[in-house]
């Protein structure tokens, strides 16, 4: 694959990817949940905001450099948990880590990869260059399906679990409904193999998602017991809700990534970004806040970090990039992220990324 010339930013990775894939693909990747207001939002959200700079500051020693989990990385961005990357490429998940590795860039795959996670970790091992791998994870209806995961990321070298806990159930995705999405037959989730499928119990005439689908939902109990279960830090994806940050921190959460899935769940949610101050402000500190959604530029990396997080994670944007690149498109889309942050940084003033404030937000004077 080779990626089109013009192809400077993200925007223009995602037109390459509407031109070139299939619609039904186009529609499970790039869709959104119901009438597509949340996901809509996300990026709204993040134009409404504007920077205020500073001048003549000293710059001479600048540097991204963060620290996350008490571990060093390049760049405060994190490869977003998506499944199926084969959907998109045929080396799927090895290519998107092997473009990870080679940016410093620290990756999270999915519990519904369409490569084994023992793949991934050994194309892409954590390295010299600061990249870590991460693995997402639905709690499964058997509890010894989940150690089983759970097991076989630690072995393969994983440093962190992430789970995902604002689905329970899916949305309701109408535009891959439309669009008669399946599933090809040789992409699968071929973690699962061999593992319960999610149980739809219903004894008795009713409620299909009450009384079907939530059988197996887990609760702040299960968040517990998972932290219990593992030497990795636990991160909890999916909160919004500042209510939900003093449980999490009880249950064990060592991280927590502000998300609203993308908009691909429950529509009419709040954009993440507009969420993300209040749930830092009610974490304060006790652990890391990261979070995702609508993340296309290194600006909006930057009012992200000013607005309480500590780093983003990217999604979609990846499996765009993916399809149109391969491994180099990922490998580029990434190092645009990095370079239009640092340009971000160096363009307001902010030499190192603990500089960087609420002040970097404009806020006008208010008569």
């Amino acid at each position: 694959m080779i990626v089109p010339p013009d192809t400077v930013s993200l925007s223009d990775y995602e037109q390459h990817f509407t031109d070139r894939v299939d619609p039904a693909i186009r529609a499970y990747i790039a869709g959104a949940g119901a009438d597509g207001i949340t996901q809509r939002a996300n990026r709204e959200a993040f134009d409404r905001l504007r920077l205020m700079p500073r001048a003549l500051r000293d710059l001479s020693r600048a540097s991204a450099r963060a620290t996350l989990l008490g571990e060093a990385m390049a760049y405060p961005i994190v490869v977003a948990p998506m499944a199926y990357h084969r959907l998109v490429h045929p080396d799927g998940e090895r290519a998107t880590a092997t473009a990870a590795a080679l940016t410093g860039t620290w990756m999270t795959v999915s519990t519904q990869a369409s490569v084994t996670l023992e793949e991934v970790a050994a194309t892409a091992p954590n390295n010299p260059l600061g990249n870590q791998l991460w693995f997402q994870l639905y709690l499964r209806p058997r509890p010894e399906d989940t150690l089983a995961l759970v097991r076989r990321a630690e072995d393969a070298g994983y440093r962190a679990l992430v789970l995902t806990v604002d689905a329970p159930v899916n949305g309701l995705r109408n535009m891959e409904q439309r669009a008669g999405f399946r599933l090809p037959a040789d992409v699968s989730p071929v973690n699962l193999v061999g593992m319960a499928l999610d149980e739809v119990v219903a004894s008795r005439p009713g409620s299909l998602v009450f009384q079907g689908m939530l059988h197996n939902a887990p609760t702040w109990e299960s968040v517990a017991w998972l932290c219990a279960q593992t030497r990795m830090p636990v991160l909890l994806k999916g909160l919004l809700n500042p209510e939900d940050v003093d449980p999490a921190i009880a249950a064990g959460a060592a991280g927590l990534i502000v998300s609203n899935h993308g908009g691909r769940t429950l529509d009419t949610l709040p954009a993440t970004i507009e969420a993300l101050p209040f749930v830092a402000a009610k974490a304060a500190r006790r652990l890391p806040i990261l979070m995702d959604g609508g993340i296309r530029r290194g600006t909006d990396i930057l009012k992200a970090l000013a607005l309480g997080a500590d780093a983003v994670m990217v999604g979609v944007s990846v499996l765009y990039a993916l399809a149109v690149g391969g491994v180099a498109g990922v490998a580029h889309a990434l190092t645009i992220l990095q370079t239009e942050l640092e340009v971000a940084m160096a363009l307001t003033g902010r030499a190192r990324l603990a500089d960087i404030d609420r002040s970097v937000i404009f806020d006008p004077p208010r008569s």
